[in-house]
């Protein structure tokens, strides 16, 4: 496997809309070995997810995965998911903030309002079809890792600048107040 480079904020590919990925293309060695590099980069640089123009692929695909992360030790797990061509529909109005950061977007934090009810339609790495709801911070992370492959980076969805921080700051000043309300969205919503 291969490590791929990360693209960091000001990089073109990350502004650009994903083309969507054929069922023939999906199961070519070429694209099967690029979701196992994507998987491998995200593993190594301890990231929750990672879209496939953050490594500059601009097709759509994202790999998300939370196991005991120690970069997101509050977010709940969410075990290995390929999503090709993913598409979310919110579900219901309600929404909740999100303290979030991005690989792409090194040192850097920012609350971001996301919907707390998603439904999930894509297909897998083996083009199976994918339909489910998620829920709460999870949501939150998908939703995250969906707007890479419209061109989107969570700074897009900072309403309010003051919240921006480096990670250092955002644990001295700002990461237990967080935790508690993760912790709220994980009672209500389970996730």
């Amino acid at each position: 496997m291969t490590l791929l480079k990360i693209a960091q904020v000001g990089t073109p590919v990350l502004r650009k809309v994903a083309e969507p990925v054929s069922p023939e293309a999906l199961a070519s060695a070429e694209v099967q070995t690029f979701i196992d590099d994507l998987v491998e980069t995200m593993r190594d640089a301890r990231g929750a997810g990672l879209a496939a123009n953050q490594v500059y692929q601009p097709i759509r695909i994202c790999a998300l995965e939370v196991d005991k992360n120690p970069r997101y030790p509050y977010k709940p797990d969410i075990p290995l998911t390929i999503l090709v061509n993913p598409v979310l529909t919110p579900i219901g109005e309600e929404t909740f903030e999100n303290y979030e950061g991005c690989l792409s977007v090194p040192d850097m934090r920012g609350v971001v309002r996301r919907h707390a009810r998603l439904r999930v339609q894509a297909l897998d790495r083996h083009g199976k079809t994918i339909d489910h709801e998620t829920a709460g911070v999870t949501a939150g992370t998908f939703a995250h890792e969906v707007d890479h492959l419209d061109g989107k980076l969570f700074l897009d969805r900072v309403t309010d600048t003051s919240t921006l921080c480096t990670w250092k700051a955002f644990a001295m000043h700002y990461e237990d107040a967080f935790r508690r309300n993760v912790e709220s969205v994980v009672a209500r919503y389970g996730s």
